[in-house]
Protein backbone atom coordinates (compact mmCIF):
# COMPACT_ATOMS: atom_id res chain seq x y z
CA UNK A 1 0.00 0.00 0.00
CA UNK A 2 1.03 3.57 -0.85
CA UNK A 3 2.75 5.37 1.94
CA UNK A 4 0.64 8.39 4.04
CA UNK A 5 1.46 10.93 2.09
CA UNK A 6 -0.62 10.12 -0.57
CA UNK A 7 -3.52 9.05 1.64
CA UNK A 8 -2.91 12.14 3.71
CA UNK A 9 -3.53 14.83 0.23
CA UNK A 10 -6.87 13.47 -0.78
CA UNK A 11 -5.99 10.04 -1.91
CA UNK A 12 -8.30 7.31 0.07
CA UNK A 13 -7.13 3.35 -0.38
CA UNK A 14 -9.89 0.82 -0.21
CA UNK A 15 -8.28 -2.64 -0.09
CA UNK A 16 -10.93 -4.75 -2.53
CA UNK A 17 -9.20 -8.23 -2.14
CA UNK A 18 -5.83 -9.59 -1.47
CA UNK A 19 -2.92 -7.77 -3.34
CA UNK A 20 -5.91 -5.75 -4.61
CA UNK A 21 -5.88 -1.99 -3.68
CA UNK A 22 -7.93 1.04 -4.99
CA UNK A 23 -6.80 4.10 -4.68
CA UNK A 24 -9.85 6.81 -4.99
CA UNK A 25 -8.27 10.54 -6.38
CA UNK A 26 -10.83 12.62 -4.14
CA UNK A 27 -8.27 15.86 -4.65
CA UNK A 28 -9.15 16.18 -8.17
CA UNK A 29 -11.81 19.09 -7.89
CA UNK A 30 -15.08 19.08 -9.12
CA UNK A 31 -16.49 20.97 -12.45
CA UNK A 32 -19.04 22.25 -10.16
CA UNK A 33 -20.65 22.27 -6.98
CA UNK A 34 -23.88 20.63 -8.53
CA UNK A 35 -22.09 18.70 -10.99
CA UNK A 36 -24.14 15.22 -11.50
CA UNK A 37 -22.82 11.78 -10.30
CA UNK A 38 -22.71 10.43 -13.60
CA UNK A 39 -19.56 12.36 -14.07
CA UNK A 40 -17.54 10.75 -11.18
CA UNK A 41 -19.01 7.23 -12.51
CA UNK A 42 -17.19 8.04 -16.20
CA UNK A 43 -13.81 9.26 -14.40
CA UNK A 44 -11.36 6.91 -15.88
CA UNK A 45 -9.38 4.49 -13.95
CA UNK A 46 -5.73 3.23 -14.31
CA UNK A 47 -5.26 -0.36 -13.83
CA UNK A 48 -1.80 -0.19 -12.80
CA UNK A 49 -0.11 -3.78 -12.88
CA UNK A 50 3.17 -3.72 -11.14
CA UNK A 51 6.82 -5.80 -11.91
CA UNK A 52 7.31 -8.96 -8.86
CA UNK A 53 8.64 -7.40 -5.70
CA UNK A 54 7.32 -3.82 -6.26
CA UNK A 55 7.87 -1.87 -3.16
CA UNK A 56 5.05 1.08 -2.23
CA UNK A 57 8.29 4.09 -2.87
CA UNK A 58 8.75 3.10 -5.85
CA UNK A 59 5.21 2.45 -7.10
CA UNK A 60 4.19 6.17 -5.89
CA UNK A 61 6.10 7.55 -8.16
CA UNK A 62 3.73 5.80 -11.07
CA UNK A 63 0.76 6.33 -9.77
CA UNK A 64 1.53 10.07 -8.75
CA UNK A 65 2.25 10.75 -12.32
CA UNK A 66 -1.58 9.63 -12.93
CA UNK A 67 -3.16 11.09 -9.63
CA UNK A 68 -1.94 14.59 -10.83
CA UNK A 69 -3.89 13.89 -14.07
CA UNK A 70 -6.82 13.02 -12.12
CA UNK A 71 -7.27 9.34 -12.27
CA UNK A 72 -8.05 6.92 -9.94
CA UNK A 73 -5.63 4.11 -9.70
CA UNK A 74 -6.31 0.48 -8.97
CA UNK A 75 -3.60 -1.48 -8.79
CA UNK A 76 -3.26 -5.31 -8.75
CA UNK A 77 -0.13 -7.11 -7.93
CA UNK A 78 1.17 -10.35 -9.28
CA UNK A 79 2.28 -13.44 -7.17
CA UNK A 80 5.56 -15.46 -8.05
CA UNK A 81 2.75 -18.74 -7.97
CA UNK A 82 0.23 -17.46 -10.40
CA UNK A 83 3.17 -17.82 -12.96
CA UNK A 84 5.02 -20.86 -11.98
CA UNK A 85 1.30 -22.37 -12.20
CA UNK A 86 -0.59 -20.63 -14.98
CA UNK A 87 -4.22 -22.39 -13.98
CA UNK A 88 -3.69 -19.91 -11.04
CA UNK A 89 -2.90 -17.05 -13.11
CA UNK A 90 -6.23 -17.98 -14.90
CA UNK A 91 -7.94 -18.24 -12.00
CA UNK A 92 -6.52 -14.32 -11.07
CA UNK A 93 -7.27 -13.13 -14.24
CA UNK A 94 -10.84 -14.68 -14.37
CA UNK A 95 -10.93 -12.58 -10.61
CA UNK A 96 -9.61 -9.26 -12.05
CA UNK A 97 -12.08 -9.59 -15.04
CA UNK A 98 -15.21 -9.73 -12.98
CA UNK A 99 -13.73 -6.93 -10.76
CA UNK A 100 -13.85 -4.70 -13.73
CA UNK A 101 -17.47 -5.43 -14.91
CA UNK A 102 -18.71 -5.19 -11.18
CA UNK A 103 -20.61 -2.15 -10.15
CA UNK A 104 -17.94 0.15 -8.95
CA UNK A 105 -16.18 -0.03 -12.69
CA UNK A 106 -18.25 -1.00 -15.07
CA UNK A 107 -18.84 2.43 -16.70
CA UNK A 108 -15.22 3.54 -16.33
CA UNK A 109 -13.00 4.35 -18.84
CA UNK A 110 -9.65 2.05 -18.66
CA UNK A 111 -6.29 2.97 -19.07
CA UNK A 112 -3.72 -0.42 -18.92
CA UNK A 113 -0.03 0.53 -17.45
CA UNK A 114 1.77 -3.32 -16.73
CA UNK A 115 5.60 -3.61 -15.62
CA UNK A 116 7.40 -6.66 -16.39
CA UNK A 117 5.26 -9.77 -14.75
CA UNK A 118 2.17 -7.81 -15.06
CA UNK A 119 1.87 -8.34 -18.71
CA UNK A 120 1.18 -11.84 -18.08
CA UNK A 121 -1.41 -10.62 -15.40
CA UNK A 122 -3.11 -8.94 -18.19
CA UNK A 123 -2.21 -11.95 -20.60
CA UNK A 124 -4.89 -14.11 -18.34
CA UNK A 125 -7.57 -11.41 -19.11
CA UNK A 126 -6.84 -11.74 -22.68
CA UNK A 127 -7.09 -15.49 -22.78
CA UNK A 128 -10.77 -15.35 -21.16
CA UNK A 129 -11.53 -12.36 -23.56
CA UNK A 130 -10.99 -14.05 -26.52
CA UNK A 131 -12.77 -17.12 -25.78
CA UNK A 132 -15.44 -14.88 -25.67
CA UNK A 133 -15.22 -11.87 -27.47
CA UNK A 134 -18.88 -11.22 -27.74
CA UNK A 135 -19.30 -11.37 -23.84
CA UNK A 136 -16.58 -9.19 -23.04
CA UNK A 137 -17.01 -6.53 -25.83
CA UNK A 138 -18.26 -3.72 -23.43
CA UNK A 139 -15.29 -4.31 -21.40
CA UNK A 140 -12.74 -4.30 -24.06
CA UNK A 141 -14.41 -1.25 -25.56
CA UNK A 142 -13.40 0.69 -22.29
CA UNK A 143 -9.88 0.31 -22.79
CA UNK A 144 -8.72 3.29 -24.13
CA UNK A 145 -4.91 2.69 -24.06
CA UNK A 146 -2.52 0.05 -23.44
CA UNK A 147 1.43 1.29 -21.37
CA UNK A 148 3.71 -2.02 -21.31
CA UNK A 149 7.38 -0.87 -19.39
CA UNK A 150 9.95 -3.91 -19.78
CA UNK A 151 7.74 -6.75 -21.14
CA UNK A 152 9.04 -10.20 -20.59
CA UNK A 153 9.52 -11.84 -23.68
CA UNK A 154 11.74 -14.23 -24.83
CA UNK A 155 12.18 -17.65 -24.75
CA UNK A 156 11.77 -20.04 -21.82
CA UNK A 157 15.71 -19.34 -20.41
CA UNK A 158 14.52 -15.23 -20.27
CA UNK A 159 11.62 -16.29 -18.15
CA UNK A 160 13.32 -18.33 -15.76
CA UNK A 161 16.35 -15.77 -15.79
CA UNK A 162 13.78 -13.10 -14.67
CA UNK A 163 11.84 -15.38 -12.11
CA UNK A 164 15.65 -15.92 -10.37
CA UNK A 165 16.39 -12.25 -10.84
CA UNK A 166 13.14 -10.64 -8.98
CA UNK A 167 12.35 -13.63 -6.51
CA UNK A 168 15.90 -15.17 -5.21
CA UNK A 169 18.76 -12.68 -6.66
CA UNK A 170 21.35 -13.53 -4.23
CA UNK A 171 20.94 -17.19 -5.58
CA UNK A 172 20.26 -16.44 -9.60
CA UNK A 173 22.17 -19.72 -11.24
CA UNK A 174 20.59 -22.04 -8.93
CA UNK A 175 17.31 -20.90 -9.24
CA UNK A 176 17.71 -20.50 -13.02
CA UNK A 177 18.73 -24.13 -13.35
CA UNK A 178 15.49 -25.16 -10.97
CA UNK A 179 13.79 -23.28 -13.04
CA UNK A 180 14.71 -24.50 -16.57
CA UNK A 181 14.05 -28.23 -14.70
CA UNK A 182 10.81 -27.46 -13.66
CA UNK A 183 9.54 -25.92 -16.78
CA UNK A 184 11.24 -28.92 -18.42
CA UNK A 185 9.46 -31.40 -16.34
CA UNK A 186 5.99 -29.71 -16.58
CA UNK A 187 6.36 -28.54 -20.32
CA UNK A 188 2.41 -29.21 -20.69
CA UNK A 189 1.24 -27.07 -17.70
CA UNK A 190 4.02 -24.18 -18.45
CA UNK A 191 5.94 -23.68 -21.50
CA UNK A 192 3.09 -24.98 -23.55
CA UNK A 193 0.84 -22.46 -22.10
CA UNK A 194 3.20 -19.73 -22.56
CA UNK A 195 3.41 -19.91 -25.52
CA UNK A 196 -0.24 -20.07 -26.17
CA UNK A 197 -0.84 -17.28 -24.21
CA UNK A 198 2.31 -15.37 -25.96
CA UNK A 199 -0.29 -16.31 -29.32
CA UNK A 200 -3.17 -14.40 -27.44
CA UNK A 201 -0.71 -11.36 -27.16
CA UNK A 202 0.33 -11.11 -30.04
CA UNK A 203 -3.29 -11.41 -31.65
CA UNK A 204 -4.84 -9.52 -28.54
CA UNK A 205 -8.89 -8.45 -28.91
CA UNK A 206 -7.83 -5.10 -27.59
CA UNK A 207 -6.32 -2.75 -30.36
CA UNK A 208 -6.53 0.29 -28.83
CA UNK A 209 -3.50 2.12 -29.05
CA UNK A 210 -0.53 1.25 -27.24
CA UNK A 211 3.30 2.37 -25.63
CA UNK A 212 5.72 0.38 -25.05
CA UNK A 213 9.11 0.85 -22.80
CA UNK A 214 11.92 -1.21 -23.32
CA UNK A 215 15.76 -1.47 -23.86
CA UNK A 216 18.24 -3.63 -25.47
CA UNK A 217 20.29 -4.61 -22.53
CA UNK A 218 17.41 -6.33 -20.36
CA UNK A 219 18.49 -9.77 -19.71
CA UNK A 220 14.19 -10.66 -19.16
CA UNK A 221 12.98 -8.69 -22.18
CA UNK A 222 14.76 -9.84 -25.26
CA UNK A 223 14.63 -6.16 -27.86
CA UNK A 224 14.26 -7.89 -30.56
CA UNK A 225 11.62 -10.07 -29.55
CA UNK A 226 9.64 -6.67 -28.85
CA UNK A 227 10.35 -4.93 -31.80
CA UNK A 228 9.52 -8.17 -33.45
CA UNK A 229 5.47 -7.45 -31.61
CA UNK A 230 5.97 -4.30 -31.81
CA UNK A 231 6.22 -5.10 -36.14
CA UNK A 232 3.09 -7.76 -35.75
CA UNK A 233 0.75 -5.30 -33.57
CA UNK A 234 1.57 -2.30 -36.40
CA UNK A 235 0.81 -4.88 -39.34
CA UNK A 236 -2.43 -5.29 -37.21
CA UNK A 237 -3.78 -1.78 -37.39
CA UNK A 238 -2.88 -1.03 -33.78
CA UNK A 239 -0.93 2.55 -33.86
CA UNK A 240 1.98 1.54 -31.49
CA UNK A 241 4.75 4.04 -30.13
CA UNK A 242 7.57 2.66 -28.82
CA UNK A 243 10.75 4.32 -26.28
CA UNK A 244 13.64 2.10 -26.37
CA UNK A 245 17.01 2.92 -25.10
CA UNK A 246 20.34 0.77 -25.37
CA UNK A 247 21.11 0.65 -21.86
CA UNK A 248 18.45 1.13 -18.72
CA UNK A 249 17.44 -0.79 -15.93
CA UNK A 250 14.50 -3.45 -16.37
CA UNK A 251 11.53 -1.94 -14.88
CA UNK A 252 13.35 1.07 -13.97
CA UNK A 253 13.64 3.55 -16.78
CA UNK A 254 11.39 5.90 -15.75
CA UNK A 255 14.79 6.49 -12.96
CA UNK A 256 17.37 6.13 -15.40
CA UNK A 257 15.55 8.33 -18.43
CA UNK A 258 12.95 10.33 -16.34
CA UNK A 259 12.53 13.38 -18.68
CA UNK A 260 12.56 10.33 -21.69
CA UNK A 261 10.18 8.18 -20.14
CA UNK A 262 8.00 11.46 -19.23
CA UNK A 263 7.86 13.20 -22.27
CA UNK A 264 6.64 9.75 -24.07
CA UNK A 265 4.19 9.25 -21.37
CA UNK A 266 2.43 12.56 -21.38
CA UNK A 267 2.72 12.67 -25.29
CA UNK A 268 0.70 9.25 -25.54
CA UNK A 269 -2.27 10.36 -22.62
CA UNK A 270 -2.76 13.48 -24.61
CA UNK A 271 -3.05 11.62 -27.86
CA UNK A 272 -5.76 9.31 -26.08
CA UNK A 273 -7.90 12.55 -25.35
CA UNK A 274 -9.13 10.64 -22.40
CA UNK A 275 -9.51 13.85 -20.49
CA UNK A 276 -9.90 12.91 -17.19
CA UNK A 277 -12.31 15.90 -15.11
CA UNK A 278 -8.91 17.81 -13.38
CA UNK A 279 -7.49 18.45 -17.28
CA UNK A 280 -11.15 19.79 -18.43
CA UNK A 281 -10.86 22.60 -16.08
Amino acid sequence: MLGRAFLSRGITAHRLAKNVTFYVNESAPPVSEDRPKVCEDHKPVLLMLPWLGSRPQALAKYCDIYFRTGYDVLVVESQVQEFVWPRWGLDHGKMLLELLQSERFVSRPLLVHAFSIGGYTFTQLLVHISQDTQKYQALTQRIKGQVYDSLVVGSVETMAIGLAKTVFPRMETLVKQVSMLYFDTFRRQTVDYYNKSIGTFRNSPITTPALFFFCENDAMSNSQAMEDLIDHWKKRGVDVTAQKWEVSTHAGHLKRHPQEYMTSLNRFLQSLCLAPLKAKM
